[in-house]
């Protein structure tokens, strides 16, 4: 989309596309890009409206009904940040008396416009005009065009003293393509400048991929991991004033938010299996927080290189799911096929940690038949391949998987 075709949807004409486009989102697109030609929408214009109509349906689970006004592009709706962790973050700052942010490379905005409603002067700066455009009218959607303001232009060219505080989350995507970029010397803005924030703002904040590598993690910052009734969404570097803790993870379910916090670099104790299998949420894993996790459980690993924690009592936890362990197997086909038949066990959900298995091919060749179902865990023990036959711990003894039974 270009600022033209921006435009276009802005007039009359073209909010009336909009609306006949939304009516028809989530069908055919041919035959929707049909009905909206026989209504005498141009191609152009029933091309743009389709498009947004359609990302604006996918949005609804990151910015819930707030998404209906919205203007969205492919790559700046995949990421954005959700609402939630968006505002909280944003509560965050507010708290530690941020009053003036400069979001650099604002993106859409959804951060920036959190921030405002946290009642946060914000400055925004992006690169891509038509991006840019978008901000600026969703900040004018939201009423918030008062406290957020946007200007094209080059991040690092932002003079910083303006503000107390600073948010980037660099694009990891190479402009143009859209091709996913690994390398943080060619984020944009570049990594060294990020880092580089954290000596010439009090307040810094930065947005990274929950995959980044630990050794990137700026001297002195506190590195946060989210997530967000089970999906892993995103990592935080707290920087200069607002670093609190080493490590954080906070997992989001509903209204209800829990934070585990440690060091990053405690060692869990190893041990032999167990009646229960707890198998902690992805940022505990990522925070590099396992070993706390053990301790409040009082568990143990079986094998030092898979994250997965055994104890001899189930515990109510937001941080883990609880199975409980009927059979530990070394791993056979023919062995736990006949188990699970023998158990009349015709549905089964897989996970794995450390196995180089197929979770589908696994399924397809046990051939199950019956009308019960158990969770299969693929895992090493002490460096052997093994499966583990579980079925959920007795209420209260964890939180509810993300994983059904298939």
């Amino acid at each position: 989309m270009d600022l033209d075709q921006l435009a276009a949807l802005r007039t009359p004409e073209g909010s009336a596309a909009l609306a006949a486009a939304t009516e028809l989102a989530g069908g055919d697109p041919l035959t929707a890009a049909a009905a909206l030609r026989s209504a005498g929408v141009p191609a152009g214009l029933a091309a743009a409206a389709l498009t947004q109509a359609e990302l604006r349906r996918r949005a609804v689970g990151k910015f819930g009904a707030e998404a209906a006004g919205m203007f969205l592009t492919r790559a700046g709706l995949e990421q954005a940040t959700r609402r939630p962790v968006a505002q909280r973050r944003a509560d965050r700052l507010r708290a530690a008396g941020v009053g003036t942010l400069a979001d650099l490379g604002c993106g859409l905005g959804a951060d920036a416009l959190a921030a405002a409603r946290a009642g946060i002067r914000v400055y925004g700066v992006e690169a891509d005009p038509v991006t840019a455009a978008m901000a600026a009218l969703n900040a004018e959607a939201a009423g918030l065009a008062e406290l957020f303001t946007v200007e094209v232009g080059d991040a690092t060219g932002f003079d910083v003293s303006r503000v107390e505080g600073v948010f980037c989350d660099p694009a990891r995507r190479r402009a143009g393509t859209g091709r996913r970029v690994f390398d943080p010397n060619l984020y944009s803005p570049p990594w060294d400048f990020v880092t580089g924030l954290t000596e010439r703002v009090a307040y810094p904040v930065v947005k990274v991929a929950p995959g980044i590598d630990h050794a990137l993690i700026p001297a002195g910052a506190e590195a946060e991991w989210v997530s967000v009734d089970g999906d892993l969404v995103e990592a935080t570097l707290w920087c200069g004033r607002l670093a609190e803790v080493p490590r954080r993870a906070s997992v989001l379910r509903g209204d209800a938010v829990n934070t585990l916090t440690g060091s990053g670099d405690a060692e869990a104790p190893v041990g032999p299996v167990r009646r229960y299998l707890y198998d902690p949420d992805a940022a505990v894993v990522r925070a590099h927080l396992v070993a706390e996790l053990a301790e409040a459980l009082d568990a143990t690993l079986a094998d030092p290189t898979i994250a997965y924690l055994y104890a001899d009592t189930p515990a109510a936890t937001p941080f883990a799911r609880c199975l409980e362990i009927t059979d530990v197997l070394p791993f056979s086909l023919k062995r736990l096929r006949a188990l699970l038949r023998e158990r009349h066990v015709g549905r089964v959900e897989i996970l794995k940690r450390g196995s180089a298995l197929e979770p589908e091919k696994l399924r397809r060749d046990l051939k199950l038949a019956g009308g019960d179902a158990a969770s299969l865990v693929l895992t090493r023990i002490a460096g052997a391949p093994t499966t583990l036959v579980c079925h959920p711990a007795p209420a209260g003894g964890g939180r509810a998987g993300s994983a059904g039974l298939a």
